[in-house]
């Protein structure tokens, strides 16, 4: 059970960070590059839209996998290693950060697309792209301390 969570929960983070990298590094210039304002706001939410849809189920992946790891594989809070605290920590920081981003931010550009309001939704969507930017980093972080804490002794 523990190599089935480790995997679980290995493949959910690689899919949420990648995806995160390649809208943001890949998909955002090309959008900013081809399309005018209204067909880029589309893009965009439709782009969110589908791929929110899966960062809420791997997000469900990475909790589930992640205590139980912590708890089961690890011993618990108490008997586990600095670097699982701190992917735990991060973890969460992430997890907040997306609520942020797809209860506020998300649901406003939607909302201002719906109303037309293009140059509010704009706004919005610049607004975005510093939550995103530092969940990316915060992904970069996370994946470096999961792969490099094991070996590094306190």
């Amino acid at each position: 059970m523990n190599l089935l969570a480790q995997g679980l929960h290995a493949i959910a983070a690689t899919l949420w960070i990648g995806g995160i990298f390649f809208a943001f590094m890949a998909l955002r210039p090309v959008a900013q590059e081809l399309l005018q304002p209204r067909e880029r706001l589309h893009l965009w939410r439709a782009a969110y839209r589908k791929f929110f849809q899966l960062v809420w189920v791997l997000i469900s992946i990475l909790l589930v996998t992640g205590y139980y790891q912590f708890f089961f594989r690890f011993g618990g809070f108490a008997n586990s290693q600095p670097y699982l605290h701190l992917m735990h920590t991060i973890g969460l920081i992430m997890v907040g950060a997306f609520f942020y981003l797809y209860f506020s931010l998300y649901a406003r550009l939607c909302r201002l697309i719906d109303i037309e309001d293009i140059s509010a939704a704009s706004d919005t969507l610049k607004k975005m792209r510093p939550v995103i930017a530092a969940n990316l980093f915060l992904g970069i972080v996370i994946t470096a301390v999961g792969v490099c804490g094991p070996y590094v002794s306190v």
